[in-house]
């Protein structure tokens, strides 16, 4: 498990949500829980998109801090590996 840093920013209309450390994590929602579900979404993707990419994933650092945030949080994000075995029928590959 990493932990990264998340600030929520309460805006007109919702809560803008961004993880510190890892850039380009950055979601919104219509209140904080919305915003927090999301954010965690976009972190899982943005993983997956770097390891995708052979990039490593980002340093967290726990000082990371936005003087302007409302609140600011851990986010922690936890990869599981996998892998896909398709069984091909010996008369399939004739």
């Amino acid at each position: 498990m990493i932990t990264y840093r998340a600030m929520y920013k309460f805006v007109d209309g919702g809560v803008h949500a961004e993880v510190l450390d890892f850039p380009g994590t950055i979601s919104s929602g219509t209140n904080l829980e919305a915003a927090r579900t999301m954010l965690q979404s976009a972190l899982v993707d943005m993983a997956e998109t770097n390891l995708l990419n052979n990039e490593a994933l980002p340093e967290p650092n726990p000082l990371a801090t936005d003087p302007e945030s409302d609140l600011e949080e851990p986010i922690h994000l936890l990869m599981t590996a996998t892998s896909r075995v398709a069984h091909v029928p010996q008369d399939a590959t004739a």
